[in-house]
């Protein structure tokens, strides 16, 4: 059996993104590239001439004298940490498939289990606030699942009493292949919470569907919908497991 290229694809080691980031002096350098790729620029005025206040670490603008850091305006702004945990922060909780939760966090950076806590929502906030302009395009393909394993007391199945409902989609190449993904929360993975038609919303069976380009929905059939989705949703709820944990700042 073949390999799969997209699981067994290369990412950043931690011995590399140590040796590009280990630093704050380096990660204020990337930060100030990925900033201001042409060189500083006043937010006020928008003036490129300035000086440096090396003891305060600011930059201030020769035209309207206007005083900005690097991480001015940023997550990063206000916090006491380094630029270099925040950095490190960044990676554990991208390169985590299963998630990471803050008391990890918390011991992989030395910090207290509150500030990593903070400092993990913060960064999904932001995660959140960039790819919620994002559209997903091309083949979007969507289905149904139910957050929440078994509980003593409850019956078996979906739609029981302590699970959360909530719709995958999934937007796919030209290969079939996983590119991006969006869930949401609904109140049910019936055709009416879905919109793909009529049915009962609190129906206990979910409904694939294929999204074109248009926004047309085209449902198929139980085994292709299987085939399909089984593994995507599985990865879905991998990879989001640390999101939809109960992770409190005393847990």
């Amino acid at each position: 059996m073949s390999k799969d290229k997209m699981q067994f694809q290369r990412g950043m080691s931690l011995h590399k993104f140590m040796a590009q980031y280990g630093t704050a002096a380096q990660c204020a350098q990337a930060l100030f590239a990925w900033r201001w790729p042409q060189g500083f620029v006043c937010p006020a005025c928008g003036n490129t001439r300035h000086c440096t206040l090396q003891s305060r670490r600011l930059f201030q603008c020769n035209a309207c004298g206007r005083q900005t850091s690097v991480t001015a305006g940023t997550v990063f702004a206000g916090s006491k940490l380094a630029l270099n945990v925040w950095f490190l922060a960044m990676h554990l909780i991208t390169q985590a498939k299963n998630g990471i939760s803050s008391l990890e966090l918390s011991r992989q950076l030395g910090i207290s289990q509150n500030s990593a806590w903070l400092m993990k929502h913060k960064l999904m906030q932001a995660m959140l606030e960039r790819e919620r302009a994002r559209q997903l395009s091309g083949l979007v393909q969507l289905d149904g699942a139910y957050w929440g394993g078994r509980r003593r007391g409850y019956k078996r199945g979906r739609g029981t009493r302590g699970k959360t409902p909530f719709v995958a989609a999934v937007e796919t190449d030209d290969e079939g292949r996983p590119q991006r993904m969006s869930l949401n929360k609904v109140r049910g993975t019936g055709r009416v919470s879905l919109g793909t038609g009529g049915g009962d919303g609190n129906s206990r069976r979910s409904s694939a569907v294929s999204l074109s380009p248009s926004g047309k929905g085209q449902l198929r059939p139980t085994a292709a919908r299987r085939r399909s989705y089984s593994l995507t949703l599985l990865w879905a709820i991998c990879t989001l497991a640390a999101t939809w944990r109960a992770d409190s700042p005393t847990a």
